[in-house]
């Protein structure tokens, strides 16, 4: 069983009044260290595969006009994130929400800021699909593939295939993605919980201490991914990008129209309406999902709308007792941290990181078959018939 130091328990106690933090605090109200990657039986790990999710992670090519990737959003350097409040979109686009990290995103239940997909496959296909992502048109991108003698190849070898499928690549993807995790070892939360005392400094322990009591922060971030996976109001500040870029305008109020939100609701509004676009339930609107407080050190700027630039930014938020809402938190409330006691808190999040950056070098992709010299190459003619060319 994971313990904590003595000196963080008293101090804990003492801040938490009625936050007991003995060993009889049931395990969902605990922080924890991350389990193995959970493994769907429909997709199995293999190098052979991996090796070709991580082609087709940095491959362009899979984008309406080859220009987007799933690294143009999802960064490595930037944190498997992006560095801009919104998500960059596919070419003459903008995204209305914060990019969410791929880092340790294979432990989700359910992906995206209100929910919406329940699988790393089902998230790789959304994405490279959406109109204002990757706008890749299914039987161009397909053809593509079939037309790199290479991915021909290397998808025989792992899926046992002709050539290359679509719901392959986007499996090849996941698999890919499950290997974007953090790493214990370089994680100073993790190495404590592992029984290094010496893993976290003095401020990182205080800051423990009232992430678990006065704080109360561990009401929403416990366990594994430091999160509820809940949904949750808050009143964050909007967004100022919603009124100035008028391709964030578009791109909310498109939102909107193709979730399909009655009329009433869609010619008013031009905010996220988050949770309720999977419940339709008016007690939603607003409700965002609980993030995972893991690799927060890399992954700014931070909310659903990306809003603030700094932890400390955040901190002073939740110690205001959140923003004004409908369906606002119960759980917020006005904390009083003085500024030493914020930036303890601080120091705490960031131990939640890992002390290096998890960067993975990018692959030399494929080339195409040259203009007429194409090799074991697909070709579907539309009709139901699919030749090979030799």
């Amino acid at each position: 069983m994971k313990r904590y130091g003595l000196a963080v328990l008293v101090a804990a106690a003492l801040l938490a009044g009625a936050w007991s933090l003995t060993s009889a605090r049931p395990e969902q109200s605990r922080l924890a260290s991350l389990p193995p990657v959970p493994v769907p039986a429909g997709n199995p790990m293999g190098d052979d595969k991996i090796a070709l999710g991580r082609m087709l992670f940095f491959d362009a090519r899979l984008s309406g006009d080859g220009s987007t990737s799933c690294a143009s959003c999802h960064v490595p350097e930037l944190g498997w994130s992006h560095s801009d409040a919104l998500a960059p979109g596919y070419p003459g686009h903008r995204l209305w929400r914060n990019n969410p990290t791929v880092l340790n995103a294979a432990h989700y239940k359910r992906l995206m800021w209100d929910g919406t997909l329940d699988s790393l496959e089902i998230q790789a296909r959304s994405a490279m699909q959406a109109p204002v992502e990757g706008n890749g048109k299914p039987f161009v991108v397909e053809m593509r593939l079939r037309l790199i003698p290479e991915y021909v190849a290397r998808f025989r070898q792992v899926f046992g295939s002709a050539w290359p499928q679509l719901d392959d690549a986007w499996r090849a993807i996941a698999a890919f993605e499950r290997t974007v995790v953090s790493d214990p070892r370089q994680v100073p939360f993790d190495r404590y919980l592992a029984g290094d005392n010496n893993a976290l400094s003095d401020a990182a322990r205080r800051g423990m201490a009232l992430f678990e009591g006065k704080a109360g922060c561990i009401q929403c971030h416990y366990g594994a991914l430091a999160t509820d996976e809940g949904f949750h109001a808050l009143g964050v500040p909007r967004q100022p990008l919603f009124d100035a870029n008028p391709l964030v305008q578009i791109a909310v109020r498109w939102q909107n129209r193709q979730r399909d939100v009655p009329s009433a609701v869609y010619r008013n509004l031009d905010e996220d309406l988050g949770r309720y676009y999977q419940t339709r339930d008016k007690a939603d609107i607003g409700k965002f999902r609980t993030p995972s407080l893991r690799e927060l050190k890399y992954t700014a700027p931070y909310m659903h709308n990306g809003v603030f630039a700094t932890l400390r930014e955040v901190v002073d938020f939740f110690d205001a007792g959140g923003g004004e809402t409908p369906n606002k938190s119960p759980l917020l409330r006005p904390l009083g941290l003085s500024d030493e006691e914020k930036n303890d808190l601080v120091a705490f999040l960031a131990a939640l990181s890992m002390e290096r950056p998890l960067i993975v070098a990018v692959p030399a992709l494929p080339p195409m078959a040259p203009l007429g010299g194409v090799a074991d190459c697909a070709t579907d003619y539309g009709d139901g018939i699919t030749k090979v060319k030799q």
